[in-house]
């Protein structure tokens, strides 16, 4: 077999099938990285469901000592239910609906916070083992909701940078992978809380 015959189509050939195959790896390594992302969404989801099956059992102890306290107690039931209303599908995150998002969560933190400060008036609750145990869980499911949104961060972060680099960002805009949004901090974080005595 002459291959000095059959060169000038071989060469054309190879460098079709190379780009072909780097087509499909950048492809396939995009849905992974688009994967990734979805499956930290949903660690972040799972943390913050774990902090709101939490509160009506924190709830319920508290009402036992502080029945007096409803208005307070309702408005994170209230807060509670709102949250859980809005739903984020992980294909569609977009800076809009993760705001949603994370203004509906915002009220449950706020009014969480509001039921702390009730407790302070009650050292009988205070001292209660099922609240401190409650108390505790709460404690840990924010330290997790706060690792959960910082993985989901950086997931979006390494997404957002292949599909945004040339050349891969020709096929993610070819096939339709489009740009995540990240959670990020809310408007006056950045000033320290004011506390009063």
């Amino acid at each position: 077999m002459n291959i000095k015959k059959h060169l000038p189509w071989i060469i054309p050939v190879a460098i079709v099938v190379i780009v072909i195959m780097w087509a499909v790896g950048a492809y396939n390594g995009m849905v992974t990285l688009d994967e990734g992302v979805q499956g930290k969404w949903a660690d972040v989801e799972t943390q913050y469901q774990r902090r709101a099956d939490l509160i009506p059992n924190l709830v319920s102890t508290v009402k036992g000592y502080a029945a007096h306290e409803s208005e307070t107690l309702e408005s994170v039931v209230k807060a509670r239910s709102e949250a859980s209303s809005v739903k984020v599908d992980p294909e569609n995150l977009t800076p809009e609906k993760l705001a949603e998002y994370q203004k509906a969560q915002s009220g449950v933190s706020s009014a969480l916070g509001r039921l702390m400060v009730i407790v302070e008036k009650y050292p009988d609750l205070k001292a209660n083992q099922n609240f401190l145990e409650l108390q505790s869980q709460l404690e840990g499911t924010e330290n997790r909701i706060n690792v959960a949104r910082r993985d989901f961060n950086e997931a979006a972060k390494n997404y957002n940078t292949v599909i945004r680099s040339f050349p891969k960002n020709i096929f993610a805009g070819m096939f339709g992978f489009e740009k995540k949004a990240y959670f990020e901090a809310e408007k006056g974080a950045e000033a320290a809380p004011k506390v009063e005595f």
